[in-house]
């Protein structure tokens, strides 16, 4: 209130409203000197006058209140009111309010993640330059219709939005009605994830499981008509049939786990974990693999927990690969490292490098760029001979770019592959 809020001029000083007074107090004096010296006013009876004059131009006198003043400066713009500042910044999906000319009125903090060159007071065009968002934006604008866009947002991860600008009839401080736009998107990069998944999973899986469907259908057939009485044959039929079916179980499996991935791939996870125990789970779990192919797993980690924002399971299926892949193609070379180390990175943050190395063969420099290609295989008969479905290293890539990380691979021929997990590492060590 005005009581308890002194104004500004009560806290000016004397000096100050004495120079802003001058100009008055000089004509005042002169005023009654004139009237003095032609005898119509007494000596007494001016300065009683100039007094009065003096107090009226030094004394400070509030003509309105500050606060009403205030509320009718906040009353010009009823839009810009707390109450529809709440409404906005409540949405759960990110939205912005805009004026006629396409101006930022209220925007809630989904819209400045999406859109972090968002401004108040500023115009949206400037902020989002997608041209399918500019185009809808204009003519909803000059149009005053709603209007709607999908468009595919490529930072951070490809994400595919819709965009929905619908008008807001809103008062005006004269009693008439105005139109502000209400901008809204919706992500509908789930749905896009399912109904690609649906597709490459009828792809792949026709083309994966056609060769051992067709193995299986022609032992069956084998062993119901030549080899029905010939116990040794249908031992060793049945002994390809179930590799044959335990290499399609698995095929399924990983095409499961791979769309999984995809479908999330724009969530990334925000739960701290340790790297360690797992890394140890699977080495742990990969020594009956190890001792069948007759190699040594090192593992060089440190001592401290070293913390991480990530999904255990997926974790767990990332170094599986990597591991098992090592154990597999280069059991040649007779051992395997796995190690973690801590680097900085070119913007001057640390990561997080788990590196598992073999020292068989190598891998050819033709072959590193498509490694995480689907189904890409260097060798297919010897991939398949080994229980691989080609979708391993895919499914790494994949996590990794869940977890905002990248996948490194350094090979020479005969010296053994190096596969590299990066993550970024955690900001905190509080488990979430």
């Amino acid at each position: 209130m005005a009581i308890d809020a002194p104004s500004s001029s009560n806290a000016q000083p004397w000096s100050d409203r004495l120079r802003h007074s001058t100009v008055i107090l000089i004509a005042a004096a002169l005023a009654l000197s004139v009237v003095v010296s032609l005898g119509e006013l007494s000596v007494m009876r001016a300065a009683a006058v100039f007094l009065c004059i003096a107090a009226a131009a030094l004394i400070p006198w509030r003509l309105h209140d500050p606060a009403a003043s205030r509320d009718d400066t906040r009353r010009i713009n009823p839009v810009e009111s707390a109450a529809v500042a709440a409404v906005v910044a409540g949405m759960p999906d990110p939205a912005v309010l805009l004026d006629r000319a396409g101006r930022v009125i209220h925007l809630n903090a989904a819209a400045a993640q999406l859109a972090p060159a968002l401004r108040k007071n500023e115009l949206a065009q400037f902020a989002l330059r997608s041209p399918e968002i500019i185009t809808a934006l204009r003519e909803a604008i000059a149009t005053t219709e709603p209007r709607r866009a999908t468009y595919l947002d490529h930072v951070p991860v490809d994400r595919w939005m819709e965009l929905i600008i619908t008008p807001v009839p809103v008062p005006t401080a004269f009693g008439g009605a105005d139109k502000c736009m209400l901008m809204t998107f919706h992500d509908q990069t789930p749905l896009r994830r399912v109904e690609e998944m649906r597709a490459d999973f009828v792809a792949n899986a026709s083309h994966e499981l056609r060769t051992p469907l067709a193995a299986l259908s022609g032992f069956i057939d084998t062993l119901q008509g030549q080899a029905k009485d010939d116990p040794k044959a249908r031992e060793r039929f049945l002994g390809i049939m179930h590799n044959q079916a335990t290499r399609m179980a698995r095929l399924i499996d990983d095409l499961l786990s791979l769309s999984r991935v995809e479908l999330s791939a724009h969530v990334r996870p925000d739960t701290l974990v340790d790297l360690l125990p797992i890394i140890l789970q699977v080495a742990d779990g990969l020594e009956p693999l190890a001792r069948e192919r007759q190699v040594d797993v090192e593992t060089h980690l440190p001592e401290a927990p070293v913390m991480i924002a990530g999904d255990r399971e997926e974790l767990l299926r990332l170094f599986e690969n990597l591991i098992e892949n090592a154990l597999k193609y280069g059991a040649s070379g007779g051992r395997v490292i796995v190690s973690l180390t801590s680097s900085a990175v070119t913007d001057g943050t640390q990561e997080i490098r788990v590196m598992v190395r073999d020292f068989g063969p190598g891998i050819a420099p033709e072959h590193l760029p498509r490694l995480t290609e689907r189904f890409y295989r260097v060798d297919v008969g010897d991939s398949r001979s080994q229980g691989g479905t080609g979708l391993g290293l895919s499914l790494v890539k994949h996590i990794l770019n869940r977890h905002r990380g990248r996948l490194l691979i350094e090979s020479v021929p005969r010296q053994g592959a190096t596969f590299t997990a990066c993550f970024p590492q955690a900001k905190t060590l509080v488990s979430g």
